[in-house]
């Protein structure tokens, strides 16, 4: 029988200080220690003097000398287990923990390496097992009491961070295992579940820098595949994404979440493709339709879906749906913030709208992120239609179209300038008489300078009238009338004999005005 009596030499591990054993045979007189003995022990004082050193991967080789030459020992296998724990090799160092209180279930720093172990795992149950026994021998050690509060923590974190999945909260569930993983560094399943919601968040370097970590330990590992597979398929690279789907499933055919996957970015892609061939082909309505219809197989998929928007969107321009089209631009800038095609389909979409301010502002953030000569060109031209926007549109005032022919400007103004004519209202209130007036310079305005090639082409140019010297402050609209319809010289709108000539005027017009 053996007993293990401490000596004054002290090794300072992880978890302590722990007392350095020496082996004794219990026989009887108490003889000397067998040969084999007293050799691992000699080798277990070399490897103490390695991990002193922090020279881990030579104390492992002389404590693993130690075990062979006296298996049952449990401090030989408790030293080695704190040297793989140094060296990050948790699960063995687990194994060693669990052979070292299986030989003496009273070896406190083994009960307290082993949930150390557990603990780095992520298998916090286990690890307040452990850390429960440890206070069972020593009720008042510290080490144990701080530990088992880090395990408790590490429970919290993951039930908030299946709470924050449920609800789709991935910002919280990536804050919830690095909490996790600081007590928890070796666990590999908070570093998928958080790589899996990066994925999600569309932060894909971080994703993918998670999993090829894991993949570096263990090319095997179906979810860090998965989560390989996820990365690339949110970055729009459907056929790569697929492969990784594929070989997730072969290390582990019952992985839902990759098979999911796999069937939503091959359905994704041919439909996508089906919407494609259809606007090529100048089909818009099914195309819309196709479009729509991939749009509503993975919401998750962020990149795809804002392409799938700008391609509906670019399909709603044609059938003349451009509500709806500058609606799908804006949901796919959402998605993605830095999608130039989206900006220059929205703004063409407000071009065509007479939003020209809109327009602008869309430009502008085009032209900021690419300072090409085309987006200049298209910024330039919005500006122009803003400017010209914000004067008067005299075509509007006409009621004719921009390309109408000098015939049709001037049965446009006869018609309007009867119309508002002030001596056709000189019975209504002084609200609705001083409108009609108001109006009627307006028409007159309109037609002095549609009417006149060289003012029509600078004003459809978005060049200022006042360079030709046409003051509109000081325009008079009756002379435009009386030019315009004729009558005996000295014309005018101030006398009763000029009511008579007006009246005359509006009964010949009847049938134009109404």
């Amino acid at each position: 029988m053996r007993i293990f009596s401490p000596v004054s030499t002290q090794l300072f591990l992880p978890n302590g200080l722990l007392p350095v054993y020496t082996v004794r045979n219990f026989c009887s007189g108490c003889g000397p220690a067998p040969p084999h003995s007293r050799e691992a022990e000699g080798f277990k004082e070399q490897g103490n003097a390695f991990y002193i050193k922090k020279d881990y991967a030579e104390a492992f080789n002389y404590y693993t000398k130690a075990i062979d030459m006296c298996p049952k020992n449990a401090s030989y296998y408790g030293n080695r287990a704190a040297t793989l724990m140094m060296l990050g090799r948790y699960r063995e160092a687990l194994e060693d923990s669990q052979q070292a209180v299986r030989l003496d279930n009273s070896f406190m720093k083994g009960h307290l390496r082993e949930g150390k172990c557990h603990l780095s795992l992520g298998n916090a149950m286990a690890a307040s097992r452990c850390f429960q026994r440890v206070l069972e021998l020593e009720n008042d050690n510290s080490q144990a009491q701080q530990e088992l509060k880090n395990a408790e923590s590490i429970l919290e974190y993951e039930r908030m961070a299946e709470i924050g999945f449920e609800k789709r909260d991935f910002r919280m569930v990536v804050f919830c295992m690095d909490r996790a993983l600081e007590s928890a560094p070796a666990c590999h399943r908070f570093k998928i579940l958080k790589a899996e919601c990066l994925a999600l968040l569309g932060r894909y370097p971080e994703a993918q820098s998670v999993a090829s970590d894991i993949l570096r330990m263990d090319s095997t590992n179906a979810d860090a595949l998965y989560v390989r597979g996820l990365c690339l398929y949110y970055e729009d690279c459907i056929d790569k994404a697929v492969q990784f789907f594929v070989q997730a499933l072969r290390m582990a055919p019952d992985h839902d979440k990759a098979r999911l996957a796999c069937r939503n970015a091959k359905a994704l892609k041919a439909k996508k493709e089906e919407g494609n061939k259809a606007f090529k082909e100048g089909n818009f309505e099914a195309a819309y339709e196709l479009y729509s219809e991939a749009l509503t197989i993975d919401p998750n998929n962020i990149k795809t879906n804002a392409k799938l928007y700008c391609n509906r969107a670019t399909v709603g321009s044609k059938l003349k749906k451009l509500e709806q089209a500058i609606e799908d631009c804006t949901k796919a800038i959402k998605l993605d913030e830095t999608y130039i095609k989206a900006y220059l389909r929205r703004a063409q979409c407000y071009m065509d709208t007479e939003l020209y301010e809109e327009a602008v502002r869309d430009y502008e953030k085009v032209y900021q992120t690419e300072k090409t000569k085309e987006h200049k060109h298209f910024l330039k031209n919005a500006q122009l239609e803003l400017k010209k926007s914000k004067r008067k549109d005299y075509y509007k005032v006409l009621g004719v179209d921009k390309n109408a022919t000098e015939d049709e400007i001037k049965k446009a103004y006869r018609k309007r300038a009867l119309l508002h004519h002030p001596d056709r209202h000189s019975g209504a209130s002084p609200e609705v008489q001083k409108e009609e007036e108001k109006k009627f310079k307006e028409v007159g305005e309109a037609f002095s300078v549609l009417s006149d090639a060289k003012k029509k082409a600078r004003y459809d140019s978005g060049q200022d009238l006042e360079d030709d010297g046409m003051n509109m402050g000081d325009f008079d609209a009756n002379n435009i009338f009386k030019a315009f319809f004729g009558g005996p010289g000295g014309f005018s709108f101030e006398g009763n004999s000029s009511a008579v000539s007006v009246q005359k005027v509006f009964e010949k017009s009847r049938l134009c005005i109404f």
